[in-house]
């Protein structure tokens, strides 16, 4: 009997799980499935790579996306294997471990109809703290820091692998606290510590001992079955930080826009507001949109131009992206 749960525990399963990422009347948005049936949870497009059906995994993966969704999926790229053990809701945890690999897609607006199955969800939904375009988020100040800083001063588990930077310069490097910066590519950073720290459902759901020391249990986002938020927070940080040295905005853009279209993406995508003449000027200097000749007609306006990707751009420079600076474009 041990050794069929040894051998149980040893074999692999290698499944692959993909955020499909669009923008939606200015909010990103991400396709989740609903597991109604079990958990009530969202979870993200996923299945197994087959050895005997697919080449790769990108071809497996665009395979059963088009046979789950309907979608076919233009730009792909790979993020990250998650093969940590335990951070399943599985009890006893002696089934086959299984090995995600993460991807990340990006589609325009055109595709959204097309789903056939699924959900198209805000990814502030299961990131409020994200989410600067506004300003500071509430939520930081109401629920996450003060928690974060009390779970700072608890002492630490003798069994906790020792970090070579203190809970507390970790807070103030994530979550820009005394005296501390916004990076708003460190989105994994951040879940990361709010798991660690017992502030995320998955945290509780996985028996992790932090969590279970609240009381009340705080809500911090929605959470996601098995590593799925935590494979979102991923993309979400790829994707911020891909836009600025490479044009994978224009993904998530219709063939024509408007200047202003184009910001409210970044912004949507960034988090945070960005200055429109600025953008402007530094969009138009880096050659990386054309006029088209023609205008889009908007309802109590002026006739904004419309503009198209200029695709020249790829051959001109290696890394033409939005650079843009949050807080000071």
């Amino acid at each position: 009997m041990c050794g069929v749960s040894r051998a149980r525990a040893s074999s692999v399963i290698t499944r692959k799980g993909v955020p499909i990422v669009a923008v939606l009347d200015n909010e990103p948005v991400v396709l989740v499935v609903r597991d109604d049936a079990n958990t009530g949870q969202d979870y993200l497009p996923s299945g197994p790579f087959s050895p005997l059906k697919h080449r790769t995994f990108e071809s497996g993966l665009r395979s059963w996306v088009s046979e789950q969704t309907g979608l076919e999926l233009g730009y792909v790229e790979q993020l990250y294997s998650f093969g940590d053990r335990g951070r399943h809701a599985q009890p006893g945890d002696e089934m086959p471990h299984v090995v995600s690999v993460g991807y990340l897609a990006l589609t325009d607006t055109s595709q959204i109809e097309e789903s056939q199955r699924g959900s198209w969800r805000s990814w502030y939904h299961y990131f409020p703290w994200e989410d600067w375009r506004k300003g500071r988020p509430s939520i930081l100040e109401a629920e996450i820091v003060p928690r974060l800083l009390e779970w700072a001063d608890r002492p630490q588990p003798s069994a906790e692998p020792a970090r070579p930077v203190a809970r507390r310069d970790r807070i103030r490097m994530c979550f820009a606290v005394d005296g501390g910066t916004w990076d708003e590519e460190k989105v994994l950073d951040r879940y990361e510590l709010l798991y660690e720290a017992g502030l995320v459902e998955e945290a509780r759901r996985d028996g992790r001992e932090a969590a279970l020391a609240w009381v009340p249990v705080p809500r911090v986002g929605a959470m996601m079955r098995f590593d799925h938020r935590r494979i979102l927070a991923t993309a979400i940080g790829r994707t911020r930080a891909k836009i600025k040295y490479r044009p994978v905005i224009f993904e998530l853009m219709p063939p024509e826009f408007t200047l202003f279209e184009l910001q409210r993406t970044v912004e949507a995508i960034l988090g945070p507001h960005l200055h429109k003449q600025n953008f402007r000027r530094l969009v138009e200097g880096a050659g990386l949109v054309e006029p088209t000749g023609e205008m889009k007609t908007r309802t109590g306006g002026r006739p904004a131009k419309l503009y198209r990707f200029r695709r020249e751009v790829l051959l001109e420079r290696p890394a033409p992206g939005v650079r843009v600076k949050p807080g000071r474009v």
